[in-house]
Parts: C-alpha cells; structure tokens; sequence
C-alpha cells in the first residue's frame, strides 16, 4: 500500500477541520471541526502502522485512546455548549467572550466614569485649582 494516499486524505481532512475551527462562529460546528481533526490524526497513525508493519501494532493502539479521548471531549464540549445555550440563548462563540468578562470590566468602568458627575469633594478641589 502507497502511504501517500492515506496521507494525502489526512492532510485534506485536517485542514477542513483547521478551517472549521477557524472560520466557524457556532460553538457545535467548532466541536466537530476539532473531530474531523483528530480523525485525520487517526487516519494517519492506522496508515502509519501499516506501512511501518508494526508487530505491536501501537498505532492502532494510539488510535483506540484518541477515539476515546474525543468521545469525552465532545461529551463534555456538548454538555457546555448546551448549558451555555440555555444561559444564553445562543450558541456563538463571539458571544462567550462575553462570559468571561463579566460585571467587573475595566473598560466599563473607565467609560462610565467619564460620563459621571463628580463627587462634591472633587467640584470644590476644582473650584479651588482654578481660583
């Protein structure tokens, strides 16, 4: 078997899913981009212990923990992108920046200062810096 196929083919899918994760702004879109990508990794590591004639055969050893290790992370990314939806009521990826920030953000509090009247202490220490 040519190794160049499949490696060619794990190339194609990884970079879907690069783009995927990329471009995309839905938070499901961006979990199976991510998927498509370790399959490419899987794809490769099978193609890989073949080629090499591997007695161990570790790649597809390999293969069996990655497809493990992606089962519980899309369990766990669908459950949080699940909750996020019910909080939220969409599932954007632009839109969770917002719930890290939270109530506390500097930016907010620097644009609301400038709009607020000054204390009655700070009217008179201005008073008296002009007079």
């Amino acid at each position: 078997m040519h190794l160049a196929y499949p490696a060619v083919l794990a190339v194609l899918l990884f970079c879907v899913g690069l783009y995927g994760v990329l471009a995309r702004r839905n938070a499901i879109l961006v979990l199976m981009s991510v998927e498509l990508m370790l399959n490419a990794v899987n794809l490769n590591l099978v193609a890989f212990d073949v080629w090499l004639r591997d007695a161990l055969h570790s790649g597809q050893a390999l293969t069996l923990f990655t497809i493990a290790i992606a089962a519980a992370e899309i369990g766990i990314g669908l459950a949080i992108v699940l909750a996020v939806y019910r909080n939220r009521g969409s599932s954007a990826v632009d839109e969770l920046r917002d719930t890290a920030e939270g109530p506390d953000d500097p930016d907010d509090d620097a644009e609301g200062a400038a709009t607020e009247e000054p204390a009655p202490a700070q009217k008179s220490q201005k008073a008296e810096a002009t007079a």
